[in-house]
């Protein structure tokens, strides 16, 4: 593919035969026709700018003799994975985690920097900055995403980010006037969410759900296979979601919502109030686990939490899978007995298992999934994603 080539603007049949290729390929013309109800000549109208252009290749049917792979038809097709390269970041209330993709959405570099100040346009220097350095060694950049907890607008402005204490920033604004690329700005759990119903654990389900737990509690659903995006995105789900009306008392005066038994902060609060001392979750799991009063006593409370959030999700909108993601995953190696009984005492008898995948990620995985909004935005112009 040559650099100048572009993929731009794609139609609404040739994104669609592209965004199948991208997330279930490689895949033969058969198959491909098949899923997207095409006929053959449709189909062959629809993939050839593709190949022309460098998006889609035909590549060797696994096991076919060497003379039978020189550009026949029913070679399956693929994307071209390398063609490009794409810049996803996520921003958290003291760093900055920086990751190249694929177009395949497969990391190939990590670039990380503290983040000193939340004056926007020195976070966007510092943006600027990371991007001039990962260029050097990934020139073919197609764009940027970056994933911001908060409310998000327009996939552009920043309209409240209390980690940062943001009100209405025009961040994609910003970085595009620092380095000339196209900016996409999301949600940090929506990017998550779009990433792994396209490439990771979501795929291919139709009714997928995704929930966070660490610095604060996140919930993404997806329905139809497609990310059902809603108002109050990140204005505080779980805060009102009351668990226990009896529980314990975030810093705030929040009584025993998701948030305060399930949350880092507030499990970090209320073991230091019970025992005078303060300790990194790590810690906290460690001292539970090895059987400590206080520690295990809070640990317990908040399996039991995720145990009951859980069966509700699975009770309400009955997903073929749940994926619990975060930086605090860890509490199910330690309570995880505590989860499954909970869950199965809240759901009926006969209700099927829950499918509860656990994904131990940490700040790099939101990157990729900023990364993977600019991929598709940017790319195919899945503006709907």
């Amino acid at each position: 593919m040559t650099a100048g080539a572009s993929w731009l603007p794609l139609s609404a049949g040739e994104r669609s035969v592209a965004i199948e290729v991208l997330v279930h390929g490689p895949m033969s013309r058969t198959e491909l026709a098949r899923r997207l109800d095409l006929s053959p000549g449709s189909l062959t109208r629809l993939t050839k700018p593709l190949i022309e252009s460098g998006l889609l290749i035909e590549v060797p049917e696994a096991g076919a003799p060497a003379e039978a792979r020189q550009g026949r038809p029913s070679q399956p097709l693929d994307v071209v994975a390398e063609s490009r390269s794409f810049l996803g970041f996520k921003i958290t209330e003291d760093m900055v985690y920086g990751v190249v993709t694929t177009l395949r959405s497969d990391i190939v570099a990590r670039h990380d920097r503290p983040l000193t100040t939340h004056d926007p346009d020195r976070v966007a220097d510092l943006l600027a900055e990371m991007t001039a350095e990962l260029t050097r060694e990934h020139p073919r950049l197609a764009g940027i995403g970056i994933g911001v907890g908060g409310l998000v607008r327009d996939r552009s402005v920043v309209g409240e980010s209390p980690f940062l204490n943001w009100r209405e920033v025009p961040l994609a604004a910003l970085v595009e006037e620092r380095t000339g690329l196209p900016v996409i700005v999301e949600n940090d759990v929506a990017a998550l969410v779009e990433a792994e119903t396209w490439f990771g654990a979501g795929r291919g389900f139709d009714r997928f759900v995704v929930l966070t737990i660490g610095a604060g509690i996140g919930y993404g659903l997806v329905l139809g296979g497609k990310r059902v995006p809603y108002a109050e995105e990140d204005r505080g789900f779980g805060r009102h979601w009351i668990i226990d009306a009896n529980g314990p008392l975030t810093p705030e005066g929040e009584r025993g919502s998701a948030v305060s038994l399930l949350t880092i902060p507030n499990i970090r609060y209320q073991v230091q109030a019970a025992t005078g001392r303060d300790h990194t979750y790590e810690e906290i799991l460690t001292l539970a686990a090895a059987g400590e009063p206080m520690p295990a006593r809070v640990i317990d409370e908040a399996g039991r939490a995720l145990g009951i959030l859980v069966a509700q999700i699975a009770n309400f909108v009955l997903p073929q899978k749940i994926l619990l993601a975060g930086e605090g995953v860890g509490l199910i190696d330690v309570a995880g007995k505590v989860v499954d009984d909970t869950l199965r005492t809240h759901r009926h008898p006969l209700a099927a298992p829950v499918d509860l995948e656990t994904k131990v990620s940490d700040f790099h995985d939101w990157a990729r999934g900023a990364a993977v909004l600019a991929i598709q935005v940017l790319v195919l112009g899945a503006a709907e994603a």
